[in-house]
């Protein structure tokens, strides 16, 4: 899928030469606008759920009170996710808008549902330090001479071992083995990021996103995203406890 469009592009530019190479380079142009255009969006909508929540003290206690939720809404995630990436709806439109806004409202409402039980001036720092991090990473990846994207089946295998550690941290639920587990958490997304947006910037990288692929791109920033604010979350309230 992503190397499709690549090997593409290099025939064009055999056949057609400097005309060619042009339009690949504003097809990817756009299709880099387009997939932060809607990274944008969805951030902006989960700030909304999250201050929402958390601005009236009523419609805090309401959440607390109906914590249910956030599984009903992790239930609406993996089911719009599974429809986006393994049905083909992602190229589909508008079905591939429809299932990105329920994507979207069932992980701003999930995250809310973490966000009412931490102190707001925790939220609003691990906000701060969430986006100076993907701030500097996506600069860095969009500006590094280095293909990161060829370490993406390594970075496979380091996240499956941190799953099988955080399902071992559950039972051995210590301030080190949260800390610990947060720390790697942030940097295991935060190398995802870098090579999920090296995946969008394409050029001479051997794993790109076709520019059909905006729907799937962008969440695939988003949720990286998500899960960098998620662990700077939970480690700057473990470190607050001291």
């Amino acid at each position: 899928m992503y190397n499709s469009y690549a090997s593409g592009g290099e025939t064009g530019m055999a056949g057609m030469g400097n005309f060619d190479a042009f339009s690949e380079k504003s097809i990817r142009l756009a299709f880099i606008r387009k997939v932060y255009g809607i990274v944008f969006c969805q951030l902006l909508v989960t700030m909304a759920f999250i201050v929402g929540f958390s601005a009236s003290e009523s419609s805090k206690a309401w959440l607390m009170q109906h914590s249910w939720l956030g599984f009903v809404a992790l239930a609406g995630v993996l089911v719009s996710m599974i429809t986006l990436a393994c049905c083909g709806v992602h190229r589909t439109f508008p079905a591939n808008l429809i299932c990105l806004g329920i994507f979207t409202v069932c992980e701003s409402l999930s995250l809310s549902v973490i966000t009412v039980f931490k102190s707001g001036t925790i939220v609003m720092y691990a906000v701060i330090v969430t986006t100076v991090i993907v701030a500097a990473l996506t600069l860095f990846a969009f500006q590094s001479k280095i293909d990161f994207t060829v370490y993406s089946g390594i970075m496979f295998v380091v996240l499956m071992v941190f799953m099988l550690f955080g399902f071992i941290a559950i039972f051995i639920k210590t301030k080190i083995m949260v800390l610990i587990y947060s720390a790697l958490g942030t940097l295991i997304f935060s190398c995802y990021l870098v090579i999920d947006t090296q995946m969008i910037v394409g050029g001479n990288h051997r794993n790109q996103f076709s520019p059909e692929d905006y729907i799937l791109a962008a969440i695939t920033i988003y949720t990286d995203i998500i899960n960098i604010f998620i662990y700077v979350l939970q480690l700057l309230d473990m470190l607050s406890k001291d």
